[in-house]
């Protein structure tokens, strides 16, 4: 029976910040989080999120869960790192990666050709395609194979076990139930539609979120071939959150389309764990719509 645990990188701010603090809260399976700076305070700053209205005792347990370790998507020595650094805490002969969020991402809203800048969007390419390429090459092979021994997380999907972090004293109110299969996400874009592209600019960002949906499928056709149905890969478009990337067009934004972090987390989700190994491979957004390549 192998046992389940959860990575999130980055997971220094923004999205992935709230989601790993959601999922601290909302899981009983340990996590393991990136960030490239001021670890322990990092650390502590998911613990407070999460658990800060909580007992003593659940403080305690969130922070023996939450593993906080090294990672630049730029520097693949560090993701090898990373990698061997969770093969010491979840050895693959008794555990599987079962959610995994690979977020990274930069923004450089060029309007016309002529503003593009050839070292910018280098950079662009570099953290938001080659950035979770190099994540799943490090870490696609900790999630479960052909012969995975999944029943632990049937039996916590069945209610059999108990999944859900206690938060405060709610008993563990908003607790998540797992899905049956593994699943990778990566964090994609509408823009990265070229069907929907219907305004043009953003060059370097459009590109690279094409980019990401494209090896994103690649991915999950290799799953396909190495993990049946017990493991997919999607991408995944949160809207517009109002996080530091986004913050130049909050303004622009229409009313109730500005989702704050908290929000943006739970869409993601409750879309994350409704998807059926039939929706592998595709782009979904936040209202579980697919997103055309």
């Amino acid at each position: 029976m192998s046992k389940p645990w959860i990575f999130v990188s980055p997971s220094s701010r923004g999205i992935g910040h709230a989601l790993t603090a959601h999922l601290l809260r909302s899981t009983t399976l340990p996590i393991l989080a990136t960030a490239r700076s001021d670890l322990s305070g990092v650390k502590e700053s998911l613990i407070a999120a999460a658990l800060g209205n909580a007992s003593q005792i659940n403080r305690e347990d969130g922070a023996s869960r939450l593993h906080v370790t090294y990672l630049d998507v730029t520097d693949e020595s560090s993701v090898r790192a990373a990698s061997e650094k969770a093969a010491e805490l979840f050895p693959p002969s008794s555990h599987h990666l079962h959610l995994a969020f690979a977020l990274p991402g930069v923004l450089r809203p060029e309007k016309q050709p002529r503003q593009v800048v050839y070292d910018d969007a280098l950079e662009t390419f570099k953290v938001n395609v080659l950035g979770p390429l190099m994540l799943m090459k490090w870490f696609g092979g900790f999630l479960p194979r052909r012969g995975t021994d999944l029943s632990d997380v049937r039996a916590r999907a069945s209610g059999d076990s108990d999944n859900g972090a206690n938060s405060g004293d709610d008993g563990g109110a908003d607790r998540l139930r797992l899905p049956a299969h593994a699943t990778w996400l990566t964090n994609s874009a509408r823009v990265g539609s070229t069907a929907d592209n219907r305004l043009g600019g953003w060059y370097s960002y459009r590109a690279s979120k094409a980019g990401v949906n494209s090896i994103t499928k690649s991915f999950d056709l290799h799953l396909r071939t190495h993990s049946a149905d017990k493991a997919v890969a999607v991408a995944y478009h949160p809207g517009t959150v109002k996080t530091g990337l986004s913050r130049e067009f909050w303004g622009n934004v229409a009313e109730g389309k500005l989702f704050s972090p908290e929000f943006a987390v739970r869409k993601m989700l409750e879309v994350i764990t409704s998807r059926t190994v039939e929706d592998r491979g595709r782009c979904w957004d936040w209202k579980g719509e697919e997103v055309l390549p």
